[in-house]
């Protein structure tokens, strides 16, 4: 076997190798959804047998098959029919993360175009601030959150939980990535021909920044649509809660309610997620870039 064989045979094996390091956490990611699929079409009986174990009522292994003996679709009818309280959590979810969104384009999308455009003194130093505000949990601030919403008369409102995070610092740090990557001279130019800053916003700095715009949108729609710390925290009426928190009791009955739910509740993050990663691959990138 000469030299060329043998490189040839050790990047067949590198390759194949490389393969299996990918598949490995593959299938680590798309088994527990396989199995909430799956769990969503067993009838109530064939969940019982399976979940016996889980449940401490049996000491045997749990079991399960990726393919039911009599797939049925009567959880979902009566979760989508038959439960009111899971269409009222699902519109809750819906004007949350909207409403928290349309807040951060309002607020966060001015204040990066600025930290981005104009150079004053100690703007540096208060984007730094930024930054580390970014990086404080929610169990940091939960407290002084909670004890400014109460002084505000906002706890066990939507207002709670929404106020908070339209303040958030992480949008402000995707939106000034994307802005930060349009070139200066096109500013100039702009300014030269008499545009005002309004105009080279709208004209200039919202079209080509939009990729750090979307990427904030989707990561926030990703973060908001999954909350559960901020709404158990601030919102004592489960009413107002969002679907996230929508965990019945499950018993052999709820069971197959619970594995609809989690289905249903994946859906939109996937699609949005499917619609925006090309927008939220760049909008890292500009996040990246140094000065």
């Amino acid at each position: 076997m000469n030299s060329k064989n043998r490189k040839e045979i050790w990047k067949q094996i590198k390759g194949a190798f490389a393969v299996l390091l990918l598949l490995i956490p593959t299938i680590f990611v798309i088994l527990p959804i396989i199995l909430l699929a799956t769990g969503s079409v067993m009838g109530t009986g064939e969940l019982r047998e399976y979940l016996t174990p889980v449940f401490g009522e049996s000491a045997e292994f749990i079991r399960w098959k990726l393919v039911p003996d009599y797939p049925t679709f009567e959880n979902y009818g009566k979760l989508l029919f038959l439960t009111p309280q899971f269409f009222v959590l699902f519109w809750n979810s819906i004007g949350l993360t909207a409403g928290i969104l349309a807040g951060q384009l309002l607020v966060g999308v001015p204040a990066a175009w600025a930290f981005a455009v104009y150079k004053v003194r100690g703007s540096k130093a208060l984007f730094a601030l930024y930054v580390v505000l970014m990086l404080l949990p929610f169990q940091v601030t939960m407290l002084s959150g909670y004890l400014v919403l109460n002084r505000l008369e906002l706890l066990n409102t939507h207002g709670a939980v929404i106020l908070p995070a339209v303040f958030s610092t992480f949008p402000v740090f995707l939106s000034y990535g994307g802005f930060r990557a349009i070139p200066v001279q096109l500013f100039e130019a702009a300014r030269i021909d008499g545009a005002g800053e309004l105009t080279i916003f709208r004209r200039i700095g919202l079209p080509l920044g939009k990729s750090g715009l979307l990427s904030a949108i989707v990561l926030g729609f990703l973060e908001y649509w999954n909350m559960m710390e901020q709404p158990m925290a601030f919102l004592d009426d489960k009413a107002l809660w969002p679907l996230s928190l929508y965990l019945p009791e499950i018993t052999w009955v709820q069971a197959g309610s619970a594995f609809c739910t989690s289905i249903i509740t994946l859906i939109p993050a996937v699609f949005v997620f499917v619609l925006g990663q090309d927008y939220l691959e760049q909008g890292i990138i500009y996040s990246g870039l140094k000065e």
